[in-house]
């Protein structure tokens, strides 16, 4: 028996949810959902579907005894198929032209870290560095050049590359003059946690906390170029937003769009329930915002307080401080708990922190999804059973946090990863922490680590199992145009143990493999693989790895021919 359901933004939540009387709302739609028998079909209609609230699945919301709840794009998989937007965010109308040329906006309480005009992403204005001769102090900074910001206590400090993988944001709390001086107040206690964070030594010279920030952003003093703007929080409930148009942008046609919720969907303890060619849009992500600021240490990890750790790397020499107990950034599509989730045919797009996150349970699919324009990650899974991320194209990710990878696993067990595209992504392409049975397979991973340093087009850490038999299988993977220096574009790392690295193709990295780490690898074995260059530490190979039949053909050309058959398996098949 198969029940059907209709939502569309024109309909009503009083009517019967048919095709010709279709519900308003997708909570609306749960409702009914819940009540029925067999397997249940929630087509959702052409329009932006804003949610005011997350929609939430919890167990009483799962399909039972075999059967499945869908909730999909209408007309999916056919030439007719709707695009339903599933949106968390507020369009902003009421404007205001300056004289200057800038729009101004009152928008209450809203706050966000996002703006996309017409669909396309506003970034956040800012400026270069601190002016003039600034140093650290015990509460912030201290500059002789005057500065002239109109709402500091909005003002947000960024540090790129305090260590080589890491951005943190830390808040301006005040800005006062003192003589010549500008005397600039950090927010605590992030400033504080920030300086007990990074500390670390390399070749015995010592770095003491964060240093001066890269990027200042958010002050309306900073609007200059076009198609940025400015959240001025400085009046509780009043806040201002200022927007810099580009040219041939008019309010009273440009369709102007802020992110207001953090979390559009969230299951847990859902069982087989699948979403189908639907866009998740419009989420932002406010920790970074607040007084506990976005300190972040690796990946999608941040530090939250708390204790640090120190690593040594080399006894009295190098050696860094790590969080003890480090958080994780959110998804805006959240799954904790779950069993039999599929995401099929969806994008993932305008969200400000992670597109999709699973914590916990078993048996996750996401087949065939586009992720673009995410502050964060594409997708991240930790701790689940036997989850499969196939054949989904991840571009444009980590607008905002530039550490996150593209893909993201670890504590899991039987996790595939295959098929992928990841391109264009500030730092690592695929990223395995520590796991059992994990598949990282035909994957095309290509322009990974173009901001950030010390990462790789795949990246693996820690053990994978404890046999040849429940070991990670790294195979058939392209990864091309690794970019920044320090790189190893197939990268085995951190005490990494029970790998296979096979038929793989690496070209243009900084590096293509390393097999020297600490902690050092153990039962790694790289075997058949193609690339334009020598690993590192391939001519003194570690007791702990096996090297060979690998093959390095410098030319170009050369190489693409040797392995023309890898490369034509490896990527997107979703066409085929």
């Amino acid at each position: 028996m198969l029940t059907e359901f209709h939502v569309s933004p024109a309909g009503d939540d009083s009517a019967p949810g048919t095709l010709d009387a279709p519900f308003a709302t997708l909570e609306r739609a749960r409702r009914a959902a819940r009540k029925a028998t067999g397997d249940v079909v929630v087509h959702i209609g052409a329009g932006t579907h804003v949610l005011d609230r997350p929609f939430e699945l919890t167990e009483d919301d799962s399909g039972r005894d075999g059967r499945r709840i869908v909730y999909q794009a209408r007309g999916y998989g056919t030439e007719e198929q709707e695009q339903a937007v599933v949106s968390g965010g507020r369009e902003i109308t009421g404007w205001r032209v300056r004289d200057d040329g800038a729009w101004v906006a009152e928008v209450g309480d809203l706050d966000t870290r996002q703006l996309y005009v017409d669909g396309r992403r506003a970034e956040r204005a800012g400026i270069d560095g601190l002016p003039g001769d600034a140093r650290r102090s015990a509460t912030g900074y201290v500059t002789d050049h005057p500065l002239d910001w109109q709402a500091p206590g909005g003002v947000e400090f960024v540090y790129r590359g305090v260590y080589p993988w890491t951005e943190a944001r830390c808040g301006v709390a005040s800005v006062t003059r003192d003589g010549d001086r500008s005397v600039i107040t950090m927010v605590e206690p992030a400033f504080g946690w920030a300086v007990a964070l990074y500390t670390s030594a390399w070749e015995g010279q010592v770095m003491d906390g964060p240093g001066l920030p890269t990027r200042i952003e958010n002050d309306p003093s900073f609007l200059s170029e076009p198609g940025t703007f400015v959240l001025d929080r400085s009046r509780p409930g009043r806040h201002v937003l200022h927007y810099l148009p580009r040219p041939g942008e008019e309010p009273s046609r440009t369709r102007v769009v802020a992110p207001a919720l953090e979390t559009l969907v969230r299951l847990t303890g859902t069982r087989d329930v699948s979403f189908k060619g639907l866009v998740f849009a419009d989420a932002t992500w406010l920790r970074p915002s607040t007084e506990r600021g976005f300190l972040h240490y690796h990946g999608t990890g941040y530090h939250d307080g708390g204790a640090v750790e120190k690593v040594v790397i080399v006894e009295d020499e190098a050696w860094v401080t790590v969080p003890a107990a480090p958080r994780t950034i959110p998804a805006c599509v959240s799954l904790r708990d779950t069993t039999g989730i599929r995401f099929e045919g969806c994008r993932f797009t305008r969200l400000g922190a992670t597109g999709l996150g699973a914590t916990g349970g078993e048996d996750v699919t996401v087949r065939g999804c586009d992720f673009d324009t995410l502050a964060a990650s594409a997708v991240t899974v930790t701790g689940v059973r036997k989850a499969v991320i196939e054949d989904n194209l991840v571009e444009r990710i980590g607008l905002d946090h530039s550490g996150s990878p593209g893909i993201a696993i670890a504590e899991t067990v039987d996790c595939v990863v295959a098929h992928n595209h990841v391109r264009e992504v500030p730092h690592c392409g695929i990223v395995a922490g520590p796991g059992r049975g994990t598949r990282i397979v035909r994957n095309l991973v290509t322009g990974s680590m173009s901001v950030l340093a010390d990462g790789g087009g795949v990246y693996l850490s820690g053990p994978q199992g404890d046999s040849p038999g429940n070991g990670a299988v790294v195979s058939g993977n392209v990864i091309k145009d690794t970019r920044t220096p320090y790189n190893f574009a197939l990268y085995t790392d951190y005490g990494a143990a029970w790998v296979t690295v096979e038929g793989n193709v690496v070209a243009a990295a900084d590096n293509t493999a390393v097999l020297q780490v600490s902690p050092p690898l153990e039962n790694v074995v790289y075997r058949g693989n193609f690339w334009d260059a020598d690993p590192m530490g391939s001519d003194d190979v570690p007791a702990g790895v096996t090297y060979e039949d690998n093959t390095t053909i410098a030319d170009k050309a050369e190489l693409d021919a040797a392995t023309t058959g890898i490369q034509a398996r490896a990527g997107l098949r979703r066409s085929l």
